[in-house]
């Protein structure tokens, strides 16, 4: 299982500034990744509230079995929250992180140039639209 995380204002894909984010939904991308990769269990969730994201990552290691991995899209969260990137930290030694960006982060404002959650993820995927998900889900996929 992959557990697939959206952080503020992403359930409103699709819908906001689609000249940045694009015009699918979370759910179409969810879908569209589910069908890229049918042998796959994918597990979503957003949350516009930071700690909610942090439960549910101290949540991944009360599973049975440890996820695949985690992908994470926090949003602004991803430049703004120290307690977010312990949260990922804690659990990073045990199941791999990737953070992904639907728009190159480097490439707009200076407050979005810099990823508090980048040093203690796995890698980080940004600028390529919402194949980022795709991608990341591959790439933990392959991973034993």
């Amino acid at each position: 299982m992959i557990l697939v995380i959206n952080g503020p204002n992403l359930n409103l894909l699709g819908q906001r500034q689609p000249d940045i984010y694009g015009t699918r939904s979370l759910d179409a991308i969810a879908r569209e990744v589910q069908a890229a990769m049918p042998d796959s269990h994918f597990e979503w969730f957003q949350s516009n509230h930071e700690g909610a994201l942090i439960d549910y990552i101290h949540e991944a290691l009360n599973y049975q079995l440890p996820p695949r991995g985690i992908i994470i899209n926090a949003g602004g969260l991803s430049h703004t929250s120290v307690a977010l990137r312990d949260a990922i930290a804690a659990v990073a030694h045990i199941i791999p992180v990737i953070e992904v960006h639907i728009s190159n982060i480097y490439a707009r404002e200076d407050f979005r140039h810099t990823s508090l959650l980048s040093p203690v993820c796995r890698g980080t995927i940004t600028g390529l639209g919402t194949d980022c998900y795709r991608l990341a889900a591959l790439h933990l996929a392959t991973l034993r």
